[in-house]
C-alpha cells in the first residue's frame, strides 16, 4: 500500500503537477477478514466514500505503520516478498525492509503535507519518521549488515546467527535508497553484498543466501521453490536492481556499471555457451535467474515488466543521470561510465525532440557548460518548451 505514496510522489516529482493531490477517488468496500484467513479474493464494491489522493496516502501510511515490540511495522502475511507470507502472519513478526521502506514512503508525505499546508500531519511524520530511523538503529543491525525481519516468535530472519537466508539484499539497498540508515553501516552493508550476494561467476546477484531448505523455520511459501530457485535465493531481479541503483547512490559509478554490465540479458548470451546456460531470450528481462547449482546461471520467467522498468530507471535517472521536472531537464554527470567520451540522448517533450549532445573530457564529472540552440542555460537547466521544433543542447563534462 505504501508504494501508492511513493508512485503519487514520483508523479507530482516528475510532472510538477501538485494538483493530482486534490483528486478525488472511491474507496473500495469489503468483508473484513476472518481470523482464520490470510487473504481472500473476491469482488470489491465501490464504496460511495470517496477521498483525495492525498488522503488516500495518509491513510496508507496510517495502515502500514502499526509497530511491534521493536518499534518497527508489521509485517503481516508478507511485505514486498509476498514469498515471506509466514514471518509476521500472527500479527508479532515485524519487517526491517518495511522499516526501510516506511520511514522513505513518511519522508515523502512530509513532502506532500507542506505541499497542502497541512503542518500537524508534516510535523507528526517527521517525528514518526525519526523514531522509526532510531528503532531501525537499535534493532535491525546485525554488526555486518541489516537484518530482514523478526518472526511472529521474536527470532531474527536474515542474521549471521541463523542457518538460512543469512543476509537479505533488499534490507541493505533499501538501507541506502530510503536515506534512513548511518552511511557507515550501510557502506558496510553493501560491501557485505558485494561479497556474499554478488556471483560473478555467474553473472547473478542473489536475493539472498543461503536458500530455505531444511532449517526449522517456516517463513513461508518462498520455502516451497528448491533452493537457488526464483526467490528462495536467486537472483530476483527487481532486487539486483536495487542493488546497483544503491551503489549508484553512494557514489561508486564503476561497482555500479560493473554489476548492470553483469546482470544485462545480453551479456548472458555472447557466446553459444553462454546462451545454451542461460536458455530464454536474451533480448528482455528475466524476473529471475537460477543460482541453483544444477542450473546455475538460467533464466526464469522472461518478459518482467517490473524488472524491466527499474532497469530503465536505473540506467536513465542513476546512471546517465537524466533529471526531469515538469519542463526542466537536466543531466547529473557524476556516474557517467568510466572511459566514454561523447553520449547522445534524445527526449521528446510533448511534441518536440530536444536532442543531447555531451562530451566528456576527464573524470571529475562536472559540467563545464550547458547550451541550448547555442544559447547558455542557466544553472545547467534546460527549460524546455514544446514549439514542435528540434533543439539541440551541448554539453561539456569534465
Amino acid at each position: 500500500m505504501l508504494w501508492l505514496v511513493v508512485v503519487v510522489w514520483r508523479y507530482i516529482e516528475t510532472t510538477g503537477d501538485t494538483e493530482i493531490l486534490n483528486e478525488k477517488v472511491n474507496y473500495l468496500e469489503s468483508r473484513m477478514m476472518n481470523p482464520e484467513e490470510e487473504s481472500f479474493y473476491d469482488r470489491h464494491a465501490r464504496s460511495e466514500e470517496a477521498g483525495s489522493i492525498y488522503e488516500h496516502c495518509l491513510r496508507a501510511i496510517k495502515k502500514a505503520g502499526i509497530y511491534g515490540e521493536h518499534g518497527l511495522p508489521l509485517m503481516w502475511s508478507g511485505d514486498w516478498n509476498d514469498g515471506m507470507n509466514l514471518v509476521g502472519h500472527e500479527g508479532k513478526g515485524e519487517s526491517i525492509w518495511l522499516s526501510f521502506f516506511l520511514y522513505f514512503a513518511l519522508t515523502l508525505t512530509v513532502k506532500m503535507a507542506e505541499l497542502k499546508n497541512d503542518t500537524a500531519s508534516a510535523e507528526a511524520r517527521k517525528k514518526e519518521a525519526e523514531l522509526l530511523r532510531q528503532n531501525i538503529e537499535k534493532n535491525g543491525w546485525d554488526g555486518e549488515w541489516y537484518i530482514r525481519a523478526f518472526y511472529d516468535s521474536g527470532k531474527p530472519l536474515g542474521s549471521k546467527n541463523g542457518d538460512e537466508c543469512k543476509i537479505d539484499s533488499i534490507a541493505q539497498s533499501w538501507s541506502v535508497i530510503s536515506g534512513a540508515a548511518d552511511p557507515a553501516r550501510a557502506e558496510n552493508a553493501m560491501k557485505s553484498v558485494d561479497e556474499l550476494l554478488v556471483d560473478r561467476e555467474n553473472k547473478i546477484i542473489k536475493i539472498f543466501t543461503p536458500p530455505f531448505d531444511i532449517s526449522e523455520d517456516e517463513p513461508g511459501y518462498v520455502k516451497g521453490y528448491a533452493p537457488g530457485i526464483r526467490e528462495n535465493g536467486g537472483q530476483y531481479t527487481h532486487a539486483a536492481i536495487w542493488v546497483i541503483i544503491a551503489y549508484a547512490m553512494m557514489g561508486k559509478k564503476d561497482k555500479a556499471w560493473e554489476l548492470l554490465d553483469m546482470i544485462n540479458p545480453i551479456n548472458h548470451a555472447k557466446n553459444k555457451a553462454d546462451a545454451l546456460k542461460y536458455r530464454v531470450e536474451p533480448y528482455v528481462v528475466a524476473a529471475d535467474v537460477y543460482s541453483n547449482p544444477e542450473r546455475a546461471g538460467q533464466g526464469g520467467w522472461t518478459w518482467y515488466t517490473g524488472s524491466s522498468g527499474w532497469m530503465y530507471r536505473l540506467i536513465m535517472e542513476y546512471l546517465l543521470g537524466v533529471k526531469i521536472t515538469g519542463n526542466k531537464i537536466w543531466i547529473d554527470p557524476s556516474c557517467l561510465k568510466s572511459g566514454w567520451k561523447f553520449l547522445k540522448i534524445s527526449y521528446k517533450y510533448k511534441n518536440t525532440e530536444y536532442f543531447f549532445e555531451i562530451k566528456i573530457n576527464g573524470q571529475e564529472r562536472k559540467i563545464i557548460n550547458c547550451t541550448v540552440d547555442n544559447i547558455p542555460c542557466e544553472n545547467n537547466v534546460v527549460c524546455m518548451i514544446d514549439d514542435g521544433k528540434d533543439h539541440i543542447v551541448e554539453l561539456t563534462v569534465g
